[in-house]
């Protein structure tokens, strides 16, 4: 099913998964929300609810709390990690065109390079999906929600091991990593760099909430093995590039 929206906004009128107002509610069943929405001309919602305007927002269970609690902060990151990784990807997609123009009027032989940079970007895709997941788990917290809830937002803990399938396919054709790597390495690099560092941040967001019992260790673990694929992709990005990475230089000595 289509995975829920996370930002809270629309989380108490949403039914099969997590806040998200493009899900079918139960068969026979239609909240004031979803109607009002189907009787706008040509649109299936309103961006705007002013339910929020108060400094509260809503979970799937169908709690309100204020936004600054630890919960919004966590999708807050989340949601930010996912617009990162959306940057990214189109830098690394921008990347493999510039790559292919190369090619034209070119005697090198480049034709994998593109290939490589357009399979990073769809790898890029099905990871912004699987952290609107994330986001659907971390706005029904464990213990309030339904057991239908539950089970609608419950992540699956086989999506780290998809992550690490391509961190060692990534890692099998790059130079072995001898030192400390510095963010940079091209624009496609950097930019997964960025993503990378924000990935981290909601992670240590989403800690805070397993550790409370909120949330599924599942979603701290693949955002943990996502920040090392974002780092592997960094370094496979500036490969295919052609660019060099930076390295750390230790201070000259007088």
């Amino acid at each position: 099913g289509t995975p829920p929206c996370a930002c809270g906004k629309h989380a108490a009128t949403a039914q099969p998964r997590p806040p998200h107002p493009h899900i079918p509610l139960a068969p026979g069943r239609l909240s004031a929300h979803t109607a009002r929405a189907r009787a706008l001309p040509s649109r299936a919602m309103r961006i705007y609810t002013k339910t929020g305007d108060g400094g509260e927002s809503s979970l799937y269970t169908g709690r309100r709390a204020p936004k600054d609690q630890a919960v919004f902060e966590a999708l807050g990151d989340v949601d930010e990690a996912n617009c990162a990784v959306g940057s990214a990807r189109t830098a690394v997609l921008e990347a493999a065109r510039g790559r292919r123009r190369e090619e034209v009027g070119s005697q090198e032989d480049t034709s994998e390079a593109p290939a490589a940079l357009a399979e990073l970007a769809e790898q890029l895709s099905v990871v912004q999906s699987r952290l609107l997941d994330v986001g659907s788990a971390v706005a029904t917290p464990l213990g309030e929600a339904s057991e239908y809830k539950a089970a609608r937002a419950a992540f699956s803990d086989g999506q780290a091991a998809v992550l690490e399938g391509w961190i060692d396919a990534l890692d099998a054709r790059l130079p072995p990593l001898v030192t400390f790597i510095l963010p940079g390495g091209g624009v496609a690099a950097a930019a997964l760099h960025m993503a990378r560092g924000v990935c981290r941040r909601a992670e240590r967001r989403v800690v805070t909430l397993a550790r409370e019992g909120k949330v599924e260790e599942a979603v701290g673990v693949y955002l943990n093995r996502l920040s090392d694929y974002l780092f592997t992709a960094a370094r496979a990005a500036a490969q295919d590039c052609g660019e060099e990475e930076l390295t750390y230089q230790k201070p000259k000595q007088g």
